[in-house]
């Protein structure tokens, strides 16, 4: 499963969204990354919305994509 991940740089304006995938233990980035070798950096790791969407899409009846994403975006707001 591809999963997202957000390094954080140190401040809000550095933080950039990297995709990886997770195999035999390791996050695997899918595109290049520009990042300093041997420096520690904060991942936090998130589900892709759109996998989810595929996994439960009928569980809660007859929804399209665009419900599900905007009830994805009100329970990160709260």
């Amino acid at each position: 499963m591809v999963n997202g991940a957000t390094f954080d740089m140190g401040a809000e304006d550095l933080s950039k969204v990297v995709r990886v995938k997770y195999e035999k233990g390791v996050l695997k980035p899918l595109n290049s990354v520009n990042l300093e070798e041997g420096k520690e950096y904060k991942v936090i790791v998130e589900e892709d919305i759109d996998e989810l969407i595929k996994r439960y899409r009928g569980v809660l009846g007859k929804s399209s994509v665009e419900e599900f994403k905007e009830l994805e975006e009100e329970a990160q707001t709260q």
